[in-house]
């Protein structure tokens, strides 16, 4: 058993309650080594992307959260975008530039030349927006200066809007003419209609003439599997084609990558590439990889290309002083080639450069002595002192630590600066609204980038604000980060604060951790200790020690369990009666949060018996029932946790942390999700009153430190673990810490000049 203390509350009947998030359960094979706990997750959840659209809050498999919550500013005043069709349309938008720089390259890349031309041309991308040469238009609607000198507060910013019914957005229409033909050719290869509408979504409206000559570029559509596609080929070109058809091993890269950015990853060493390949029937992956690249389909970074033999020398081979070659090999430090797509590359580049602009444009010498003295504690003081003389800052700490980045908002607008606070959730907004005491002062991520929360744009399109602290900023993958720094002004100061314990981003990227482990800037660590018994195990969690807790209040109970039968009973019992009876705290304040989506005691078996038992009902609206609670995915990487108020002729209503949102009809069985129970991906940057954590003993394998860290912190006053594990969970809290995700943005960070880097 763990050494937590623990005791059983009360005893009551079973129920049954639905899923949050339709992730696929079968684990994703390690096309990806080295992929991260939460990441694996994501994958299992997007190989059921075809199945069950509406995965977690990221994109991942069971787990995760989805990826990226960007978004753009719309200037004009027609109709508002809700926030979810911005985040849509930003990320179209950047997929458009990318395509676009790809089409006008003059000619393939030639093999050996990929790494310095594609980086080049990426940099100079970078560059060209930031200089002003080219439009910024690729992460918000308005112009986006780059380079521009500090502007002023705007004579009238847009004031926030009110919160009206929002309308999520609906995938682009496909038209039925390229649907019809798209399902034409799926029938002839023996492929199931239903993947004719994603296809064209994946593909375009040209996607039947693709797959017709390309049949392998039905690995683009969520959900195909390679051997699926390969299938799929063969019906179409008969015995033609094989295991090193170009296309195939050109589409098996991009497969491969694409599956390792749902892991986390925004590179993949080579070998592992090829190793992945291998595994696929392919006899060259080392032709196959270089093909790939020559195409475009992927780029290639840290080749060595000095590793060409030197004919300077002297005619033996080895000049006067020169050290032999054989020698030189030896003391060469070995070169990690890595493999990557360039959405990411190109986020990477961006944000590296971005973050480095902020912090050489910042002004100095800001004196906020008097505003740190006033500071409510010595972590805020110092907080408040160092983002004073900094551009970019890094906190860190736990929940308690929150109240720093508080202070520090109240502190700069008391000094007349338009200073915001940005979290992941709409429960850590109001979390943040309570702790400054200005709800204005508090806006989501996403709806900061969409303009429907926060100050707006100001007459250039950059936000119109002077200090931005980004809380729970693990959550942020590489995308959204670099959509958010491009939409920053020179002499914007920002804040990256969370707790480097918590499970990771959904998307690809680990900005976050990435730029603490670069110090690239200062860096202030809290020492504000999480208070009570649920903070001081959690503490111990976060540096590998289970350790038994002092609860006299019952903060944390422990309730042993044999099987998932019995999980899921318990776990009942404790939401609908126990918890309610000895707390005070009902139904809907605890939230049940589970490993895995599947199997006996997941999100999908729990979310059955608790609305079985808390609001049984026909499920008269696409299976959904006023009263019931969900999850909404309104775009890959976010869950938004709801509750059912009525349907109608629009649409499914529900009610998102008071703010009134209408999924149409079409999107109600792919983005809604009950919400009773969630992963603790989904639950990643919000807290209950109560929380209670299921660990079927069919949940061993996905037990992890930072798994555990995250699941258990989710609860205020009290805490239940549904515990059938035994010692896989003291074993994953000492021995299983974050798996390492593969990124480029520490080393580009280290490599440009940051003035203010940690020492």
């Amino acid at each position: 058993m763990t050494a937590l203390p623990g005791e059983t509350p009360g005893t009551d009947d079973v129920a049954a309650e639905d899923v949050t998030d339709g992730a696929a359960a079968d684990p994703a094979p390690a096309e990806a080594p080295g992929a991260a706990e939460d990441g694996e997750a994501q994958v299992q959840e997007a190989e059921a992307a075809a199945e069950d659209p509406a995965a977690d809050a990221t994109t991942p498999d069971g787990t995760a959260d989805g990826t990226t919550a960007d978004g753009t500013g719309d200037a004009s005043p027609a109709p508002e975008l809700s926030e979810a069709q911005a985040e849509l349309a930003a990320q179209r938008e950047l997929r458009e530039r990318i395509e676009k720089r790809k089409a006008e390259k003059a000619a393939p890349i030639a093999a050996g030349t990929g790494l310095s031309g594609t980086a080049a041309d990426l940099l100079a991308a970078v560059r060209a927006v930031e200089s002003g040469e080219k439009a910024g238009s690729a992460f918000f609607a308005s112009p986006a200066p780059a380079q521009a000198p500090r502007r002023p507060a705007p004579a009238a910013a847009q004031p926030p809007r009110t919160p009206a019914p929002e309308t999520a957005a609906a995938p682009q229409a496909a038209s039925p003419e390229a649907v019809d033909a798209v399902r034409a050719v799926l029938v002839e290869g023996g492929a199931p209609e239903a993947l004719a509408r994603p296809a064209v979504g994946a593909l375009g409206e040209q996607a039947a003439e693709l797959l017709r000559t390309d049949p392998w570029q039905l690995l683009a559509v969520p959900g195909v599997r390679p051997e699926q596609a390969d299938g799929f080929a063969r019906a179409l070109l008969g015995d033609g084609c094989g295991p090193d058809d170009g296309r195939r091993t050109a589409a098996l890269v991009g497969w491969v990558l694409e599956r390792a950015a749902l892991q986390g990853h925004t590179a993949l060493d080579a070998e592992a590439v090829r190793a992945a390949l291998a595994e696929r029937a392919v006899s060259d992956p080392d032709a196959a990889v270089r093909e790939a690249v020559e195409e475009g389909v992927a780029l290639l970074f840290g080749e060595d290309e000095e590793l060409e033999p030197d004919d300077t020398g002297a005619e033996d081979g080895v000049a006067d002083g020169a050290v032999p070659e054989e020698d030189a090999e030896a003391e060469r430090e070995p070169v990690q080639v890595l493999l990557g797509l360039d959405r990411y590359a190109l986020a990477e580049e961006s944000l590296a450069e971005g973050l480095a602009r902020l912090v050489n444009a910042c002004e100095k010498a800001a004196d906020w002595a008097e505003a740190a003295a006033a500071a409510p504690s010595p972590s805020a003081a110092e907080l408040i002192r160092t983002s004073a003389a900094a551009g970019l800052v890094v906190h860190s700490g736990g929940e308690a630590a929150r109240a720093e980045p508080a202070a520090l908002i109240a502190a700069a607008r008391g000094l007349g600066l338009r200073a915001f606070g940005a979290t992941h959730s709409e429960d850590g907004r109001r979390r943040l609204a309570d702790a400054t005491g200005d709800p204005d002062t508090a806006v989501t991520l996403a709806g900061l980038l969409s303009g429907a929360q926060g100050p707006g744009r100001d007459e250039d399109g950059a936000l119109a604000l002077d200090l931005l602290v980004v809380l729970d900023a693990p959550q942020l993958d590489v995308e959204s980060a670099a959509v958010l720094v491009e939409a920053l002004a020179d002499g914007v100061r920002l804040v990256l604060s969370g707790d480097p314990g918590v499970l990771g981003s959904a998307g690809a990227g680990r900005v976050f951790a990435d730029v603490l482990a670069a110090r690239a800037c200062p860096q202030v660590v809290s020492r504000t200790p999480d208070p009570g018994p649920i903070g001081e195990l959690v503490s111990g969690i976060g540096i590998g020690e289970l350790n038994q807790v002092d609860a006299p209040g019952k903060e944390v109970v422990i309730v042993p369990v044999r099987d998932a039968g019995e999980a899921v009973h318990r776990t009942v019992q404790l939401v609908a009666d126990s918890v309610p009876r000895a707390f005070s705290i009902p139904a809907e304040e605890t939230q049940v949060i589970t490993v895995g989506h599947g199997g006996a005691a997941g999100t999908r078996a729990l979310n059955e018996a608790l609305k079985q038992r808390l609001n049984p009902g026909p499920g008269r609206f696409g299976g959904f029932d006023p009263g019931d609670r969900v999850v909404h995915v309104p775009a890959p990487g976010r869950a938004v946790p709801g509750v059912v108020r009525s349907a109608d002729a629009e649409g499914l209503r529900l009610d998102c942390g008071g703010v009134p949102v209408v999924v149409p009809q079409e999107r109600v069985e792919s983005s809604v999700r009950h919400g009773w129970a969630l992963s603790a991906h989904q639950a990643a940057g919000m807290r209950w009153p109560a929380a209670v954590v299921v660990l079927p003993g069919d949940a061993a394998q996905g037990l992890s430190r930072p798994w555990v860290y995250t699941a258990f912190g989710r609860g205020e006053r009290h805490l239940s673990v549904v515990h059938g594990v035994d010692q896989a969970l003291p074993h994953a809290v000492a021995q299983v810490p974050a798996q390492e995700r593969t990124t480029r943005l520490r080393p580009l960070l280290e490599a440009l000049p940051t003035p203010d880097a940690a020492p």
